[in-house]
């Protein structure tokens, strides 16, 4: 890679930190703003344990369904097991908690990569599409929740820009998969080659897109989004907020919404800010809901860092190697920018 060039995308790179870092103090700053130790020994003194417990379960449920969808998109490049699917995700979402802007992403498809003894081109295709699923029921499930709670205008707005980018999205990857390959010799082998980026991911998509595997991994994705409300929910009860399942679910896809954009590790400071947002919504008092956002995020969170930390050390290598070897990768530097 060109030294200057990569002097460009690290500068960025950094940016793009510092932005997420000062984003998440002002938040925190915001959602903690007069609120005294005395209310987080006084809201948390009547939390139910039991229902933690049921929620961690759920939590982790969660992501071995999101496993076994990811299985499904995998299977054009090679068989992958549900245990090592699972695994890379949990190592992801691990990188996730310690590491800035989301990269576990980029984490987990080279684990799943070396796996497969693919390139990590080659897996691309599986999470975009993922990314893709999500998209969708994420954008459903805000459509329908506008119909029975009123939301607020930015949130509507951020909702209205999300639809569009589906649906831009999803009319693109229909004519991928649907437009007749170019080339008639190609077939899915050439996933497994490390040349060029664009045509592989393309076939992938199209190679995807084209299996049963496809569809059983869309209805997943509803399966994946229902588990982490349950999730959520659960929380809400063990805390003392006896809200509906749909209030929950509501109150989760704007804290989905809310933290899209990649920014601080764990999304600390947006995760707060974005659930006293959205419980602020049905009437629930700033400084009940902010002790909730941080014991909602401490429950969903110490599984990933248990689970994740136990997947990484089972992984065979450590995030400095991950590191070392996706530095001087072209998608790397693609992602970067």
């Amino acid at each position: 890679m060109n030294p200057g060039r990569e002097k460009n995308i690290r500068v960025s790179v950094h940016t793009r930190e510092a932005l997420g870092y000062l984003f998440a103090v002002l938040c925190l700053v915001w959602v903690f703003h007069n609120i005294r130790a005395e209310d987080f020994l006084t809201h948390l003194k009547g939390v139910d344990s039991r229902w933690l417990v049921l929620a961690i379960m759920c939590d982790v449920i969660s992501y071995v369904i999101q496993g076994l969808r990811w299985q499904q998109l995998l299977r054009p490049i090679n068989p992958i097991s549900l245990v090592s699917a699972t695994q890379a995700i949990y190592v992801g979402l691990f990188t996730n908690e310690v590491l800035p802007l989301r990269v576990g992403e980029l984490v987990r498809g080279y684990l799943a990569a070396r796996w497969l003894s693919c390139s990590i081109v080659s897996v691309v295709p599986s999470i975009a599409i993922e990314r893709l699923f999500d998209g969708i029921w994420l954008a459903v499930g805000i459509g329908l929740t506008a119909i029975f709670v009123p939301l607020p205008h930015e949130l509507q707005k951020a909702a209205d820009v999300l639809g569009g980018i589906i649906l831009l999205a999803t009319g693109l990857f229909v004519w991928v998969v649907l437009r007749k390959r170019p080339d008639p010799s190609g077939n899915t082998t050439k996933l497994r080659s490390g040349g060029g980026f664009v045509e592989p991911v393309l076939c992938g998509l199209r190679a995807t897109g084209r299996t049963s595997g496809f569809y059983f991994a869309f209805v997943l994705s509803l399966a994946f989004l229902g588990v982490q409300a349950l999730s959520f929910w659960l929380v809400m009860w063990a805390y003392g907020m006896r809200f509906s399942f749909w209030i929950g679910l509501v109150v989760l896809l704007i804290l989905h919404l809310g933290t899209a954009i990649p920014n601080a590790p764990a999304n600390v400071g947006s995760y707060q800010f974005f659930v006293v947002a959205g419980l602020s919504l049905f009437g629930v008092e700033k400084a009940y809901a902010a002790v909730f956002s941080v014991l909602v995020f401490i429950v969903l969170t110490i599984p990933i860092w248990a689970v994740g930390f136990f997947a990484l050390s089972r992984s065979g290598t450590t995030l400095m190697a991950i590191r070392r070897d996706l530095k001087p990768s072209p998608v790397v530097a693609k992602a970067g920018r």
